[in-house]
């Protein structure tokens, strides 16, 4: 792509467009970092697009199974990528060339949204370079705020780390390992960069002497009642429970890759491979969590900002027309933009009437509801408060209330083994909102951590699934034991269950097994229910 590095700067008349509008951003309220527009051809467009908006990054055949997917889709006119904006300091965002002056003002007063969005939410705090494991608290920062997100750069060294291993090992050999890794890449742990940094493990805190109950006895009794060889005995006995108490790691680990950087026989390049692989997962997890309330959140203020200051009357049309088609919704899937902007506008509305409250909560006269307006104004720096300290699954179980799933018609739906297609299955509340968020909760993906490095003392990982109601996919099970299998390079184990029965999944390298887990575990399920 050299050689359209000198030709990606905006033409003047957009140059102008970019400073108005970010100054009109600014008299709203909004607070985004400096962003840096470029405009790119369709197939340039294409190409970022396939490298998931990081021109730099490592190179690998997938990005290419990218390209020729969005390329054949913007061919058959069944998609087209109209802007990509980048959580970096500063901000990059990219126009596509050949839009109309109307869709270039809209996509510019969305990505100053979207910026916002990144430098003021919590979870974006997570990519802050300078705070890496060092996070406690996510609300709390300096003023000015002016964080290290140099992600492009970063992006570049880990390409430039792949490439030095493929010219010393092969291009062959790195794609497959790459390829091990990106299927392991969600088996990290969210919170863990508002965690803090670990606290070492004091070592002495092993070495503490034993204390054996003793039966109560008078001085000159003592020897009697509790003599030297009873005690010693005693002694060995709770020591070597103890001992057969202690597992490695001593409590499970959600953040599986972590583990297998520390502790996997890696060589040198496995190692760095590995690790590139999970400092990129790290940075897509905030857009993970928030994808509702960044799209909707961007959506709302374009709105907002292009029908109140930015058009004149002769584009109003074309904008309608071409809004229209971000927030129009299908029976087939959830529009995150369309969720999100009305989830906003929401509450907006409900601050600003004060329908809200234990009065609001307690009051059963839906004729009192419908026209409960306490003019309290409060819905502009509510919507604020909640484009900073939530993210999608906190914000849709707080604010998604019964009377906005009426309003929307929202339902969830299942496939009919009866009649061979999908259909509405409930219109409750509560079952869509519960189906909801368990989509939302880890990205929909089954939580996993490492309990047992040296299962049954044969040096075999052992990882427990935290069973939520859905069994795993047996396809993807085998598929992430194959890939722990190559990095651990010792058989693995997933303790499951799967029918209602505990099972454990396992991988010696040759073949799959399922087996029932012992009865001592089924008993402590049985417990546990």
């Amino acid at each position: 792509m050299s050689q359209y590095a000198l030709k990606t700067l905006l033409p003047s008349y957009l140059a102008r467009q970019q400073e108005r509008i970010e100054g009109i951003a600014r008299d709203f309220g909004l607070d985004p970092f400096p962003t840096i527009f470029e405009i790119l051809a369709y197939d340039q467009m294409t190409e970022i697009a396939a490298y998931g908006g990081f021109p730099t990054r490592y190179p690998h055949w997938r990005y290419g199974m990218e390209y020729e997917q969005l390329s054949k889709s913007h061919e058959y006119g069944l998609s087209k990528i109209y802007e990509m904006v980048i959580n970096n300091t500063p901000a990059y965002a990219y126009l596509l060339e050949g839009n109309s002056l109307v869709d270039q003002k809209l996509v510019m007063a969305h990505v100053y949204a979207h910026v916002d969005f990144f430098k003021n939410n919590f979870a974006f705090r997570a990519t802050d370079l300078d705070n890496t494991g060092h996070l406690t608290d996510p609300m709390a920062r300096p003023d000015p705020f002016e964080p290290n997100r140099r992600w492009i750069d970063k992006m570049a060294n880990h390409g430039a780390r792949i490439r030095r291993h493929m010219e010393r090992y092969g291009v062959t050999a790195i794609e497959e390992f790459i390829d091990t890794c990106l299927s392991l890449d969600n088996l990290v742990d969210p919170w863990r960069p508002f965690t803090g940094t670990p606290t070492p493990r004091n070592e002495d805190d092993d070495e503490t002497a034993v204390e054996v109950p003793r039966l109560k006895s008078k001085d000159y009794m003592e020897s009697f009642i509790n003599p030297a060889s009873y005690l010693e005995e005693q002694r060995k006995k709770i020591e070597d429970a103890h001992n057969k108490k202690k597992t490695f790691p001593e409590e499970p680990v959600r953040d599986v890759l972590s583990f297998l950087l520390q502790h996997a026989p890696l060589d040198r390049w496995e190692h760095d491979v590995l690790e590139v692989i999970r400092d990129e997962a790290y940075y897509f997890i905030p857009q993970m969590q928030t994808k509702i309330m960044n799209e909707g959140w961007a959506t709302y203020w374009h709105s907002k900002m292009m029908t109140e200051k930015i058009l004149d009357a002769s584009e109003i049309i074309d904008y309608a027309d071409n809004a229209s088609g971000v927030t129009a919704t299908s029976g087939k899937q959830l529009n995150p933009y369309k969720l999100g902007v009305e989830l906003y506008r929401n509450i907006q509305e409900r601050w600003d009437k004060g329908q809200f409250g234990k009065d609001w909560d307690d009051c059963d006269d839906l004729e009192v509801k419908r026209h409960w307006d306490m003019r309290l104004g409060l819905g502009r720096d509510k919507i604020f408060e909640v484009r900073k300290i939530y993210n999608d699954v906190t914000f849709i179980d707080e604010f998604l209330t019964p009377e906005f799933a009426i309003e929307q018609k929202l339902f969830a739906f299942s496939w009919s083994e009866r009649n061979g297609r999908f259909e509405i299955n409930t219109r409750e509340f509560q079952a869509v909102k519960d189906k909801l968020l368990s989509q939302l909760t880890n990205a929909g993906n089954p939580f996993i951590y490492v309990e047992d490095a040296n299962h049954d003392n044969r040096s075999e990982l052992m990882l427990r699934h935290r069973h939520e109601g859905a069994d795993l996919r047996p396809d993807y099970a085998r598929e992430a034991l194959r890939a722990l299998f190559r990095v651990w390079k010792r058989p693995v184990v997933i303790a499951t269950i799967v029918d209602d029965r505990p099972v454990y999944l396992r991988y010696d390298g040759k073949e799959h097994k399922s087996e029932d887990a012992p009865k001592a575990e089924v008993e402590s399920e049985e417990k546990e229910d």
